[in-house]
């Protein structure tokens, strides 16, 4: 009995041990898991702060760098666009310039010949570096490029624009008519040189080479007309002043 009532103590008192000692290990535990807890958040919470800040810094200007790039590009783009709006402009304006250039040299050789070297004979004038003389009488085509060769020089042969407008009015007067260097040579016209009618001022209607009984196959110029339309096709034998035209001589 008294055996009995031992063991049973030492029983209770094994069971209230182990009790224990569970609730011990039940503890332990929670605190080790909230331990864990709080060191897990302090590693996470380390770790987001050591982020290195050039990668943030770069997160957050990364935007505003491509706008700034994009804005970069378009004023280059118009800077190009500018830089080739003006070298257009200076290219013309080079060219422009050079023929101006080229044209003040005409006019300087020009007037040196005229003032030095270059020279016409007396009652000839000097027109642009030509010799130029207008009869005051009246002969037949033939007769008028006879007299022509004569004197070293011949009808005139007009090839430009500028040199019609130059001998237009050559006297000062509207109703001037002389022959110049150009006939009809086998349905063509030409001029006395042998070249080919290139630039024709003819009368409007010109030429009409007249009828069978009035063949017109010499040409005279009458400045009554227009100064760019003022030839005339007539016949070669009638009478009309007449134009020479030769280089002019180095004194």
């Amino acid at each position: 009995m008294d055996f009995d009532c031992c063991w049973s103590v030492c029983v209770d008192f094994a069971e209230r041990r182990f009790i224990q000692l569970l609730f011990l290990s039940f503890g332990v535990l929670c605190i080790t898991q909230a331990i864990l807890n709080v060191s897990l958040r302090l590693t996470l919470y380390s770790n987001k702060e050591s982020t290195p800040p050039v990668l943030i810094d770069y997160d957050q200007k990364r935007p505003g760098d491509c706008n700034r790039l994009l804005e970069k590009f378009s004023a280059l783009t118009q800077d190009k666009n500018l830089l080739e709006n003006r070298n257009t402009e200076l290219n013309d304006r080079i060219m422009t310039l050079e023929e101006e250039r080229d044209r003040l040299k005409m006019m300087l050789r020009e007037l040196s010949g005229s003032a030095t070297s270059q020279q016409c004979p007396t009652d000839w004038k000097n027109i642009r570096s030509r010799c130029y003389f207008l009869s005051s009488e009246s002969k037949t085509w033939e007769e008028s490029r006879r007299y022509c060769l004569s004197k070293g020089a011949d009808l005139v042969v007009i090839n430009t624009e500028q040199e019609q407008r130059d001998l237009y009015r050559l006297d000062g007067t509207s109703y001037l008519l002389f022959w110049i260097g150009l006939h009809d040579t086998g349905g063509t016209f030409k001029w006395v040189d042998g070249s080919a009618l290139t630039k024709p001022f003819w009368q409007s209607g010109q030429p009409d080479r007249g009828g069978p009984n009035n063949i017109e196959d010499c040409v005279e110029m009458y400045d009554f007309n227009p100064v760019l339309a003022n030839w005339n096709d007539a016949p070669c034998g009638s009478k009309r002043r007449w134009l020479c035209e030769m280089d002019p001589f180095t004194s």
